[in-house]
């Protein structure tokens, strides 16, 4: 991986510090294979499909993007900016980010049900209770309308 990129900074141009820093950009690892279907992009030149997030994060004239100013874009360079979908990390697979996304949410749930049930304190006050069968003919005269009584309270 070393030789190809000395082989790399051989092969580029001489340029201002800055850009020969990042003179192996994409212009120099063009693979000249590409499909170019479904039409041909005639003198537009073809740029790899290689997603900006591999590259490194210093050297770039628009270090935001990793981008050299004049280089060309590939054909979905909007999947493959940094503002793309991200590239899962290495040695991490889908149930092993299930798990983990499991896991927090456990942790998360956990943490609300303690300090629901064990942190909360107990009122200090006596709540409120209602005489003739919790008010039920009072506030319309159905079960579901009935306020507090006093059997409520004891048990």
């Amino acid at each position: 991986m070393a030789s190809l990129a000395r082989c790399a900074l051989r092969a580029a141009p001489r340029r201002a510090p800055l850009a020969r820093a990042a003179s192996h950009d994409i212009r120099d690892r063009r693979d000249t294979n590409i499909n170019t279907d479904p039409e041909p992009l005639k003198d537009y030149p073809t740029a790899p499909p290689i997603s900006r997030q591999y590259l490194r994060p210093t050297g770039w004239d628009d270090v935001q993007e990793r981008r050299n100013f004049g280089d060309p874009l590939p054909d979905h360079d909007e999947l493959l900016s940094m503002w793309g979908p991200d590239i899962p990390p290495p040695g991490v697979t889908p149930s092993m980010a299930l798990r983990h996304f499991l896991l927090a949410a456990l942790a998360f749930s956990g943490i609300f049900y303690l300090t629901k049930t064990a942190l909360t304190p107990e009122p200090f006050f006596t709540r409120r209770d209602y005489p003739y069968d919790g008010l039920t003919k009072e506030l319309g005269g159905l079960q579901v309308n009935k306020a507090r009584t006093q059997s409520d309270e004891t048990e």
